[in-house]
């Protein structure tokens, strides 16, 4: 799709949040005057029945009726108020990605063209979908050669098509914003939107989401308390996965937990420091623990489904998360702005303990509340609002996790009310920082470092003679100047000359205009 169709869709989109009242629920106040113009087309536009529904139930039917991309991106921008204002971002978290279940018969069509065999030949029976999203949906089936029970999931016929469509879509958007909304340039909308496209392209490959689980199925099988499905690799393919049926409980399902024995104070602490644990301790964790992808077993083991989005974190940010955590923690705030300035998420003219002195104001009124009040979510706003101030540009290693953070957080605090994440965190991050930062981990990274050299002294002989070429070429371009092949020269001359040809037409229309306002002027 070219710069038209992207063009055209953006319009498109605009006429749907307007239609369905969204624009014109933002208040006017705050826009410039081209845009408070907009802004009452807008209100002109909007069905009269939409002035009498909620600003957040607007937002969902514009969004869902723009389809599941935007949907999605919904759903992600609900964890960025820092991009789109923080009542944006409230109404945003009640929107679900709960898609029309497409037929079943189009499921089979694409298990067997996946598959390569007749669905019969392979399951006993496949039921109707019990769950559908934007991307998938899932179907309970039993194996036939097996018996086994499982659970198959299914790519939604044509969604990779509309996702690509609709991304260049967002792409566009952002660009536009960063070309004229130069405050908005160190969000990084750009860099923002490539990162969600990456995520949505890997959610619709089911095989990288059964390598995912593959991996933490490895990472945490000694881990107590959590766990996630067995994936049957004879089965999978690009557009299948097939997996081990999880019998459970939901996590949103509170009362059938606490009738089943269940202590919720546990599952939630469990969570959150599972969640932990795989953020810092492998640099890889589940980005999408909605309570829809988390169950818990007959055993009060919490199994959690649906690995299409994951997040991944390199030892030195895991290492910055750690020592932020534990600042914020221990109250050592210098600590936090030290370490901002360390990783370069703060530009080095700013003052280091003035940035301590608002990380400050941050830290202090989490310890002097209640565990009910002490938010992520609040938190997170308050750090960017205060971070906008250093010109601290967004970190889209970050995003995801961020994002993530703040689910876990509210779905440990629908099991306890009064989940303090600070208190739980705090065993998993200080093993952490023991671990790692401690002389063990000193003499470990040694460990790394030496190996690193013994590599880098193995290639010695390919770099010298490398830099003997590099010394010779530049020799023989000191004598005889810089020379193109017969091609490049080619290039550069057709490349000159189409320009060539641009830049006089250019001229003639410059000149044409000239022209014509002259006589406009004078035989007017």
């Amino acid at each position: 799709m070219g710069k038209i169709g992207a063009a055209f869709s953006l319009f498109q989109a605009g006429f749907i949040l307007a239609r369905e009242g969204v624009i014109s629920a933002i208040p006017a106040e705050v826009m410039p005057p081209a845009a408070k113009i907009g802004h009452a087309l807008a209100g002109l536009i909007a069905r009269r029945r939409s002035k009498n529904v909620e600003q957040s139930e607007r937002l969902s039917i514009a969004l869902n009726k723009l389809g599941p991309s935007w949907v999605k991106l919904g759903q992600f921008l609900a964890t960025r108020p820092d991009v789109i204002g923080t009542q944006i971002a409230t109404d945003l978290e009640m929107l679900q990605d709960r898609m029309k279940p497409f037929e079943t018969r189009l499921a089979r069509q694409t298990l067997e063209n996946s598959l390569g065999r007749n669905v019969d030949d392979v399951f006993t029976s496949l039921d109707e979908p019990i769950a559908a999203a934007s991307i998938a949906q899932v179907h309970k089936a039993v194996i036939k050669k097996t018996g086994e029970t499982v659970a198959v999931k299914v790519i939604r016929p044509g969604v990779r098509a509309r996702f690509i469509r609709d991304l260049v879509t967002f792409d566009t958007a952002a660009r536009l914003q960063e070309k004229y909304l130069p405050a908005s340039r160190r969000l990084k909308p750009v860099a923002v939107t490539q990162m969600l496209s990456q995520s949505a392209r890997i959610e619709m490959d089911l095989r990288l989401e059964a390598a995912a689980l593959s991996e933490m199925a490895e990472n945490i099988k000694d881990d107590p308390g959590f766990r996630v499905p067995q994936v049957n690799w004879e089965l999978t393919g690009r557009d299948c996965l097939v997996l081990e049926w999880i019998e459970g409980i939901k996590f949103n399902d509170t009362k059938t937990l606490v009738e089943n024995g269940h202590n919720l104070v546990q599952l939630a602490e469990t969570l959150m420091q599972s969640f932990l644990r795989h953020t810092l301790r492998d640099g890889f964790f589940h980005a999408d623990m909605h309570p829809g992808n988390l169950f818990v077993d007959h055993n009060g083991i919490i199994v959690a489904v649906d690995l299409g989005i994951t997040g991944r974190l390199g030892k030195k940010e895991r290492r910055f998360l750690a020592e932020i955590l534990y600042g914020f923690i221990t109250r050592n705030y210098l600590r936090v702005a030290q370490v901002h300035f360390e990783a370069g998420y703060v530009p080095h003219h700013h003052d280091v303990n003035s940035f301590a002195q608002a990380i400050r104001a941050i830290g202090e009124p989490i310890h002097g509340q209640s565990a009910k009040t002490i938010s992520m979510a609040n938190m997170l706003t308050l750090l960017f609002e205060v971070t906008e101030l250093f010109d601290m540009e967004t970190r889209t290693e970050l995003l995801l996790l961020q994002k993530t953070m703040v689910v876990v957080e509210g779905v440990a605090r629908t099991l306890d009310s009064d989940f303090n994440m600070w208190k739980v965190a705090e065993p998993v991050v200080s093993h952490w920082i023991a671990s790692n930062l401690g002389p063990a981990g000193v003499l470990t990274d040694a460990a790394v470092g030496m190996k690193s050299i013994t590599r880098i002294a193995s290639q010695l002989p390919v770099f010298a003679e490398r830099a003997e070429r590099l010394s010779v070429a530049m020799d023989d371009m000191a004598e005889n100047g810089m020379r193109f092949s017969e091609q490049t020269a080619d290039q550069i001359g057709k490349s000159e000359a189409w320009h060539g040809r641009w830049g006089r037409r250019a001229l003639w229309v410059i000149a044409l205009t000239a022209i014509t306002a002259v006589y406009m002027q004078y035989f007017s």
